[in-house]
């Protein structure tokens, strides 16, 4: 480890300690948006890791993103849920946008996230209903986009339409927050991670200059592809990865804590218990290890990148449902009150099944690729 990633993840434990942990109850109980958090996170330059050190950023890739964001699922799912959006939209950014909006990406002024999914194509965000047309100067965008996180705290969103005139399914824009004719229409109200402030966003005759297209016109299905989704799907594993990681800890805490009054032994004398203790460690180092492997294979463009990439997701999604339910089982009664976490850590990580592409969907394309069949 070098001198300047000792540096980092020393800020990132003392940031995540110090104010993620300790906000963490109150953005899941109020369902607020994790302000203090971000905010460290931005003055401790942790939210540049996808730029390059040209613009301020780390310049530590795909693998120092996930060690960030896993490290800040252990105590808080939303914050890293919003450190996941910012990191795909800054990955874009820095492929395409002007140096002055990544240099922006790289402090943190500007907060990234995207802004694909909606109700039309479900699962399929690559192939939007969203529109665009040119006049004049300036193009016009219409949409009804359903799930957009960071919603309203945003800086601005990385966008996709369909083309203006080119081929292929879609198109990729910068579009600000604050553009008239945008609106979140409704608070975000979840099952879990509470604080990612994930709604609905419409575009009403929004214009934009031909400047804010990302790539070109009809690229943005190979930005999605190439880069927004080994890099969400990477990011994503790596959150539900932290939350395991935290649910095992808290688990096997509370059932070496805890004992029967009558015998003195604690729940973790009990063979049962450990043996579900041993289950979730198991899948919880199963599902580390194929991330792990997923981001060795980005990094050195193995030719089973891509099966690595749809397979690393789909394994903690599924895994972590097993893996809580587990936590769940152990802790009982106390799994239910909100002093451990575990329930708040169930309810964060059944959204990895359901955010696009969902888990059955991720089937289907592994399931293609093991047949040799073509994805789309």
């Amino acid at each position: 480890m070098t001198a300047n990633a000792q540096h980092h993840q020393e800020v990132l434990e003392q940031v995540c300690s110090e104010t993620i942990a300790a906000t963490a109850p109150v953005v899941d109980r109020n369902g607020a948006f994790p302000e203090k958090s971000i905010e460290a996170l931005k003055a401790a330059g942790l939210l540049g890791a996808m730029s390059a050190p040209e613009v301020g950023g780390l310049g530590i890739g795909v693998a120092g993103a996930a060690a960030i964001t896993g490290r800040v699922a252990q105590e808080c799912g939303s914050t890293a849920m919003v450190l996941c959006m910012h990191y795909c939209g800054a990955a874009v950014l820095e492929a395409h946008a002007s140096e002055a909006v990544r240099r922006a990406a790289a402090s943190g002024e500007h907060l990234s996230t995207l802004a694909f999914s909606e109700a039309g194509t479900r699962s399929h965000f690559w192939a939007p209903v969203s529109t665009a047309h040119s006049e004049g100067d300036t193009v016009i965008l219409n949409a009804q986009k359903s799930w957009v996180t960071s919603a309203s705290r945003a800086t601005a969103y990385v966008w996709s339409s369909k083309p203006l005139q080119a081929e292929g399914p879609s198109t990729i824009w910068l579009v600000p927050a604050k553009a008239s004719g945008i609106a979140v229409t409704s608070p975000f109200e979840g099952l879990g991670l509470r604080g990612n402030d994930s709604s609905p966003v419409n575009a009403k005759d929004v214009r934009v200059p031909h400047s804010a297209m990302l790539g070109s016109d009809g690229e943005g299905f190979d930005i999605m592809m190439g880069i927004v989704l080994p890099v969400f799907n990477v990011l994503t594993a790596a959150c539900v990865v932290g939350l395991m990681e935290a649910a095992v800890r808290k688990t096997a805490e509370h059932a070496s804590s805890t004992r029967y009054s009558d015998t003195g032994s604690a729940l973790a004398d009990l063979p049962t218990i450990r043996s579900y203790i041993a289950r979730m460690r198991v899948k919880t180092d199963m599902s580390r290890t194929l991330l792990d492997d997923t981001i060795a294979a980005l990094e050195t463009n193995r030719g089973d990148t891509m099966l690595r990439v749809l397979e690393c997701k789909a394994a903690a999604g599924e895994t972590a449902t097993e893996v809580l339910d587990l936590a769940m089982r152990v802790c009982g009664g106390a799994a239910y009150r909100n002093h451990l976490a575990v329930e708040r850590y169930f309810r964060d990580t059944r959204a990895a099944g359901i955010m696009a592409p969902t888990t059955d969907v991720l089937y289907d394309f592994i399931g293609k690729a093991a047949c040799s069949l073509p994805l789309f």
